[in-house]
This record gives C-alpha cells, sequence and structure tokens, in this order.
C-alpha cells in the first residue's frame, strides 16, 4: 500500500476534485427519495386536496438534483479513469526500470514469465482498485451513513428491518471474502504458469515442431489452462450466488416494511411517500454494503497484486555499482583465486581461477561444456557477482568501476545471438547509443555483416522483426559482433559467437578482429580448438578450475585436458592445425 500512496501524490488536486463529484453525487442519491416523499404525499393529501405548484416545484428540485448526481458521477467516472490508468502506468514504467538494474541471478530468482506477468496482470488488477477507490471510497461511507440515519428517521418502528439487513449483508460479504481470497492468490500463480509455457513454446516453436511435440505442448498448455479456468470458475460461482443473496436480502427487508406499514397506512395515508423513502434508503443501504463489499474484494485480490509489484521495488540488485566519471580503462585482465557458484547450487562452478592478460592480447578459453568457460567471461563482464576472489580491470578493482565506465570498456557478445525488434541501427546502437553511420559501417566491416547490410533495401534502416526472425542464424551473430565492436572496447568477448558462421566468414571476422582491434584484449570461448589456435594464450578449464594456461604448441605438451580435445577434434576431422 506504502507503493500506492507515493504515486497518488502526483494526482493530488485531481483526487480533490473527484471527491467533491462524489460528495454530491452521494448526495443527491440521499435528497431524491425525501424529495419522492414530499411529492407523494401532496399528491395524496386527503383533506386539502393536491397543491400542484408545491408538487412542479419539487419535481424541478428533484430532477435539477439529479441531474447534478449524474453529471458528477459521469465526471467522477472520467477522472478516475485518468487516475487510476495514470498510476498504473507510472507503476508500470518504475517497474520496468527497476527490472533494467537486476543482475542476471535477480531475473533468474523472479523469471522472465513471472515478470511479465507482474507488469501486465498485477498492474491491471491495482489499476482496477484504484478506480473503484476514487469513484467509492468516499461514496460509501456517506451513503451508507446517511441513508442509514434517513431511515431510522423516516420510519423509526421499522429500525428492526435495517439492523437485520446490515447484519446480513455483512455476513455474507465476510464469507464470500474468506472463499475469495484463496482462489485470487491460486489464480495469480495460476498466470504465472500459463504465461511460461507459452513464452516457452513460442521462443522454442522450432524445437518444438523438429521433434514433432506439438501434441505434448498442447497437452501441457490445456493442463494448465485448466487449472487457470477452474479457479477462475470457482470466482465466478462465488460471485454469481453472493449477488442474487444480496438482492434476496434487500426484497425480503422491503416485503417486512411494506406489510408492517400497511396497518399504518390505512390511517395515515402519509405513510405511504414514508415507506418508498424507506424502501429506497434501504436498496441505498443495501447499494453501499455491496459497493463496499466489492471494494473489499477488489481490494483483497489488489494486494495480492501489490505485493507482488511490492517485490520488485523492494528488490536490490545483486550488483551494485560505485558512483564516478565516465572513463575507458585499459584492456588488463588480473584474475586472482577467483570462486563463484550460481544461486541454489551447492557446488562452485568455478574454484579460485588466476590469471591476466595484457592490453592488445588475445586470450582463447577452451574445456568441456559444464566447465565454466561462458560463467568466466560473465563474470569478468560482471554480470554476476563472484563469491571469492579478485578481479581487476585496468588496473582497478572491478566492484570499484562505475557501471558507465566498464560498459564503456567491456563488451561482450553472447553465445545467443539476440536481436530487438526495430532497426538494423537501433541494434547495433545498443553497442554505442550515439554510432554514427561510418562507425557502424566500420563495425559492420570487422564483424563481415556489411555485406549483407547493403544489399538490404533500406540498408542499416532496415527493419529487424521479433528476436531477428528474419535474419539467419549467422546473419545474427555477424550483427551481435558488429553492436560489441562499434563501441571500440578495450576488452572484447566472444563467447562462441562465431559457431554459425561458415568457415570463410568465421576467418575473415578473426583476421579483420586482429587487424582493426589490435589494441583491444580478445577473449574468446571456443568450442572448437582451431579458433583459438593463434591466440596468445589459452586457459583450458576443467570441471571449474583452471587445469592449464599456456600457448597451443605449450598445451600440447603439458595439458592432458587439452591433448585430449585436440585429439578428439583432429580425429573427427576438424581443422585444429589452422591450415
Amino acid at each position: 500500500m506504502k507503493v500506492m500512496l507515493r504515486y497518488f501524490k502526483g494526482y493530488k488536486a485531481l483526487v480533490l476534485i473527484s471527491f467533491i463529484c462524489v460528495s454530491l453525487s452521494a448526495t443527491a442519491m440521499l435528497l431524491q427519495p425525501r424529495l419522492l416523499q414530499t411529492i407523494i404525499n401532496e399528491g395524496i393529501a386527503a383533506q386539502t386536496g393536491p397543491d400542484q405548484a408545491i408538487i412542479n416545484e419539487y419535481g424541478i428540485i428533484l430532477l435539477v438534483v439529479g441531474a447534478i448526481g449524474l453529471i458528477a458521477g459521469m465526471l467522477n467516472t472520467i477522472i478516475g479513469a485518468k487516475i487510476s490508468l495514470g498510476i498504473g502506468a507510472q507503476i508500470r514504467e518504475d517497474a520496468f526500470k527497476k527490472i533494467q538494474t537486476f543482475s542476471f541471478s535477480n531475473i533468474e530468482t523472479f523469471s522472465t514469465s513471472n515478470l511479465v506477468v507482474r507488469l501486465t496482470n498485477d498492474i491491471n488488477q491495482v489499476q482496477m482498485f484504484v478506480m473503484m477507490a476514487v469513484q467509492s471510497l468516499l461514496q460509501i461511507p456517506i451513503l451508507f451513513v446517511g441513508s442509514f440515519v434517513l431511515a431510522m428517521t423516516t420510519l423509526p418502528e421499522l429500525w428492526w428491518v435495517i439492523i437485520g439487513l446490515v447484519v446480513a449483508v455483512l455476513v455474507l460479504l465476510a464469507g464470500a471474502m474468506g472463499r475469495a481470497i484463496p482462489f485470487f492468490k491460486r489464480l495469480q500463480k495460476s498466470l504465472d504458469r500459463v504465461n511460461t509455457i507459452i513464452k516457452e513454446n513460442f521462443e522454442g516453436v522450432r524445437v518444438v515442431k523438429s521433434f514433432v511435440q506439438e501434441d505434448y505442448e498442447i497437452n501441457r498448455f490445456e493442463s494448465s489452462s485448466n487449472v487457470l479456468a477452474k479457479t477462475t470458475i470457482s470466482i465466478g460461482h462465488i460471485f454469481s450466488t453472493v449477488i442474487p443473496a444480496f438482492m434476496l436480502m434487500a426484497n425480503i427487508a422491503v416485503g417486512l416494511a411494506i406489510y408492517f406499514a400497511s396497518d399504518i397506512a390505512v390511517a395515515n395515508p402519509e405513510v405511504i411517500g414514508e415507506v418508498v423513502s424507506f424502501t429506497s434508503y434501504l436498496f441505498q443501504i443495501m447499494m453501499a454494503l455491496i459497493i463496499g463489499g466489492t471494494l473489499l474484494i477488489t481490494v483483497s485480490r489488489a494486494m495480492v497484486s501489490m505485493r507482488r509489484i511490492q517485490e520488485i521495488f523492494v528488490t536490490d540488485s545483486e550488483i551494485q555499482y560505485p558512483e564516478g566519471v565516465s572513463e575507458k580503462l585499459a584492456g588488463r585482465v588480473v584474475f586472482d583465486q577467483v570462486s563463484f557458484t550460481y544461486p541454489g547450487d551447492e557446488i562452485p562452478t568455478l574454484t579460485e581461477i588466476s590469471f591476466q592478460a595484457e592490453p592488445g592480447e588475445f586470450v582463447g578459453i577452451v574445456g568441456a561444456t559444464g566447465s565454466g568457460k561462458t560463467t568466466l567471461v560473465q563474470l569478468l563482464a560482471r554480470l554476476y557477482e563472484i563469491d571469492s576472489g579478485h578481479i581487476e580491470i585496468g588496473n582497478q578493482d572491478l566492484q570499484a568501476i562505475p557501471k558507465a565506465s566498464l560498459r564503456q570498456s567491456v563488451a561482450i557478445v553472447l553465445q545467443q545471438a539476440l536481436l530487438f525488434s526495430g532497426t538494423v541501427s537501433q541494434n547495433i546502437r545498443h553497442g554505442k547509443f550515439d554510432a554514427t553511420l561510418p562507425e557502424m559501417e566500420y563495425a559492420a566491416g570487422i564483424s563481415q555483416a556489411k555485406e549483407f547490410i547493403e544489399r538490404l533495401e533500406s540498408r542499416y534502416d532496415s527493419e529487424v522483426y521479433q528476436r531477428g526472425s528474419n535474419f539467419s542464424g549467422g546473419q545474427k551473430q555477424r550483427l551481435s559482433i558488429t553492436r560489441g565492436v562499434v563501441g571500440e572496447p578495450s576488452i572484447l568477448i566472444l563467447d562462441d559467437s562465431t559457431s554459425a558462421l561458415d568457415a570463410r566468414s568465421e576467418q575473415l571476422v578473426k583476421q579483420a578482429l586482429d587487424r582493426e582491434l589490435a589494441e583491444t584484449t580478445l577473449f574468446v570461448v571456443a568450442q572448437k580448438i582451431s579458433s583459438v589456435l593463434r591466440a596468445d594464450k589459452i586457459l583450458v578449464l576443467d570441471q571449474g578450475r583452471l587445469e592449464a594456461i599456456g600457448t597451443h604448441e605449450e598445451l600440447l605438451q603439458i595439458s592432458p585436458v587439452y591433448q585430449e580435445i585436440y585429439t578428439t577434434q583432429k580425429g573427427n576431422g576438424g581443422e585444429t592445425n589452422g591450415e
């Protein structure tokens, strides 16, 4: 709830106007039965006869009051929509900004599909709550207290009917809320699960179709969808019984009022007007309680959503950067006894890794699958925080480097080439937001992306579909390398980033990197030894430990792990000699 109060501050004036409109609307609703009572009593006056002037006067007043209430209600609805949508948009934007500060570990803890539901469905629930709060929060007490007092003064003999109605409605509301709240919590979890399956299926559609797993995916989705449907139906069952029960109670109360007031009306016809006014107030009391109950139910669901949104805001990134001036660092890298364990794992992924690389060196990283190659370079880019040890870049402690300096100095091209919807130039400028066309052309020349970009109709303004689906795997990798190179970083990390390139293109990329980025320290994670044959030093990882370090020729003499990889790839026809 603290989150909500913070966002209401920007809408103080609109909230005040809304409260004025609610007050006018509720007051108009309270006045109308009393005005109608006067008109009815004047119309059935037994002794003096109806006074048409009074009837006309009160009739006009009734119309004016009704019009004021209607206009105030409409205006309040417009204001409520503006406030709720504005607050929803601000929360969504702030939550998105907060998520951008998360580390890889934070995002993995939440999961991407879970965060999507929080930014969409949960915020929609909060918007609904704000809308109802603005419309009803002040209306409920005015309508309930006013109707209760006016009903009591209209027919005080039937006070017990009013009390009975209030008690019955409150008991029913309490029972409905007690049953509904657990279902609301279950509903959000079901939405998370359905969203996760949809996201996984759409992202892995090629795998699904390649292995003919459509039926399995359909069954998996149907199972989760059925759970969501059953939960939603259960909530619907609760409300489908509550509303008719409310109406039944109100009609019983009205029937009792008419029954017990009928004897009085025989002797005093003016009681007829009072009965009409009394029954109107009974319905207004019930209406206030129903609106209040609906608001409470909305609150109960919104509270679940607000807690989920609050979790985003109170979660601090595991990686905190110091303030400082942005500057490009030298390409010197030092790892000193670095160890790292992924959250939730017991066995370290990396253990006591130590090495150093000088500016301009080409460092290859090889090892079996799961040996920690990708983890090592992600620690260098500070995508995760180390458990122990020490990392230096440009003679500065990695944890003391401002974020802007780190991103300016270190560029990483991840194993999975990911492009964003937009244009080619927008994707390249992720590496340098103010990159000029000549700079993009220069970087594209290094990555060998220029040759296919030049063939596109709009060249650097050509459209990129979601996840780069209109480009091949090799083209996406070359664009990703372009993005990494365009900022001319001091340290460039290629995490198996040429795996989708043909041999000729891969060789051209390597030659261009050697020629154009001679001062850049290059880290290459490779599955094929042929990709790192000419490295100044090669790190050989084995089960999270640095098994050996040296050149290709040195490792063939001292490293059993490297020898095994070399022999295996040579035996499979791999180009391990660089010839």
